[in-house]
């Protein structure tokens, strides 16, 4: 990682430190350099700092950063001052709980500390991720497979909205109408005013005259659904596949992703080489001598195969258009490997005609 910031470096720790080591770092760090504290604030140490924290507490962007010494698409969201874009709830999760010995925990003041500052900001529901065990004939032709998940849906008799379907919206009498409230706190960095989303009515400004009977106005509930996956062929196993919006629904914000990931029963017949399906087929002596056809079964079925005379072990075959498909209707080929069986006795008749063939140099 010649030439790049080391984000294990920068917190202090090994490579092989654990979420809980990276956390600890990072609450160490933050608090040493904070800009807003007192003679030790540092903010290009705490931008560092929090770089390396929204990298390394990723397990998917972490591992991106072990094996290529980058995150693709991006890295943290960085530190911009106390001014316009920076985004301090990015590191909610890092403070929960976590008090300092300041008698607060200092979750409650970092997820909002610039609130107000940085614009609207959506809610986003979590994100869910499943394992799917499919057989290797679904791995090369595809499949639709349905799973029942246990999990925070959209409420689908008030549509998300938390009201019965027609009733009035009234002004929040806790926001005026504004969606957003303002809180002061007291904290070592000194006196704070937040602004935050009004939790009565969750930003909208208004809350429903009669709230939904099923979710009871919160717009989600937890439920099983039935959700469709569409495998696409030729997937190889520990692949993922990303469903957008199925993970958990949150009131007033965007549901989270669903993230399976695929695992592909071995099949003792076959493996995959690229788009080609590879197999062996085992035929006798006579046969490789002589040449004949033979019944192969492959994914799809029976296929006739010719055995040209004096094939050799090891040699292959190959059925054009019977592998993996790939784009636009095209496919790989089925490869056979031709293994020739020995007979492990042979017969007094068998022996000798074994044996005139030698004679003759065969």
């Amino acid at each position: 990682m010649a030439g790049k910031k080391d984000y294990y470096e920068v917190l202090g720790i090994g490579k092989n430190a654990t979420k809980e080591e990276v956390k600890k770092a990072f609450h160490k760090l933050a608090h040493k350099y904070h800009p807003d504290k007192n003679g030790s604030g540092d903010s290009e140490k705490f931008k560092e700092a929090s770089e390396a924290y929204s990298i390394l507490s990723d397990d998917k962007k972490r591992a991106e950063y072990d094996s290529y010494g980058r995150v693709f698409g991006g890295g943290g969201p960085g530190f911009q001052g106390a001014g316009p874009g920076f985004d301090f709830s990015q590191y909610q999760d890092a403070f929960s709980g976590f008090d300092g010995g300041f008698g607060f925990d200092m979750g409650d003041i970092f997820s909002d500390f610039f609130a107000g500052q940085t614009g609207t900001r959506t809610r986003r529901g979590r994100d869910i991720s499943i394992d799917l065990e499919i057989s290797f004939k679904d791995s090369v032709f595809g499949t639709k497979r349905s799973v029942l998940l246990a999990k925070t849906s959209v409420c689908e008799a008030c549509q998300g909205t938390g009201a019965v379907m027609g009733t009035q919206m009234e002004t929040c009498k806790h926001c005026n109408g504004a969606g957003k409230v303002h809180e002061t706190q007291n904290s070592f960095f000194g006196t704070i005013t937040m602004v935050q989303p009004c939790r009565h009515c969750k930003g909208a400004g208004k809350i429903p005259k009669e709230k939904c009977h099923t979710c009871r106005g919160d717009g989600v509930y937890k439920k099983q659904e039935e959700i469709e996956i569409s495998v696409p062929a030729g997937i190889e196993g520990g692949e993922m596949i990303r469903l957008a919006g199925m993970g958990e629904a949150i009131s007033g914000g965007q549901s989270g992703d669903l993230y399976v990931k695929v695992h592909v029963a071995p099949d003792p017949r076959f493996k995959k080489d690229g788009p080609n399906l590879v197999t062996e087929l085992s035929i006798k002596l006579s046969d490789a001598l002589l040449g004949t056809g033979y019944k192969l079964q492959t994914l799809e079925g029976e296929e006739e195969i010719d055995i040209p005379a004096g094939i050799s072990h090891g040699e292959t075959l190959r059925l054009k258009g019977k592998g993996v498909p790939i784009a636009r209707g095209k496919r790989g080929d089925l490869v056979v490997k031709i293994k020739i069986t020995l007979p492990n006795k042979l017969s007094r008749s068998a022996r000798n005609l074994v044996e005139k063939l030698r004679e003759e140099g065969i």
